[in-house]
């Protein structure tokens, strides 16, 4: 499969506007699409920071009626490369999101990131994008 790409992640929510506000306010996403099935009772929403075409996405799938899900022990994260990802991690704490580990550098390495939690409990990774780690190697 050489010519595939990975097209989205999808994450099931218990609330779909709490999510897209979520993702657009504090991770500064786009809402791109969504759709709403009514014979099967569900809503989808795209979100990424680009065209689907470009990069991979975030589907939201909200499930009328359900408010939460048992995350399990299998899901880890979504990595997201920033180019700075202490100004990043200040700008999403200033918007009301929660970063769970502080920005630094990851054990062992020099490589800077940071973890931050949706509203469903979902972990997301900042990891410093290279072209602008160089100065705060440490």
């Amino acid at each position: 499969m050489s010519n595939g790409r990975i097209l989205h992640t999808m994450l099931r929510v218990g609330d779909l506007e709490r999510s897209i506000e979520f993702y657009t306010k504090v991770m500064g996403m786009t809402l791109l699409r969504t759709n709403e099935n009514k014979q099967y009772e569900y809503t989808l929403a795209f979100l990424g920071f680009g065209d689907e075409s470009e990069g991979a996405v975030i589907e939201l799938t909200y499930n009328w009626g359900t408010t939460e899900y048992d995350l399990g022990s299998a899901f880890g994260h979504i990595a997201i490369g920033v180019d700075d990802i202490y100004t990043t991690c200040d700008t999403i704490k200033a918007a009301g999101g929660n970063v769970t580990r502080e920005p630094g550098p990851v054990k062992g390495g020099s490589t800077h990131i940071a973890f931050v939690k949706d509203p469903d409990g979902y972990m997301l990774e900042l990891i410093q994008n290279k072209q602008a780690s160089a100065g705060l190697a440490g």
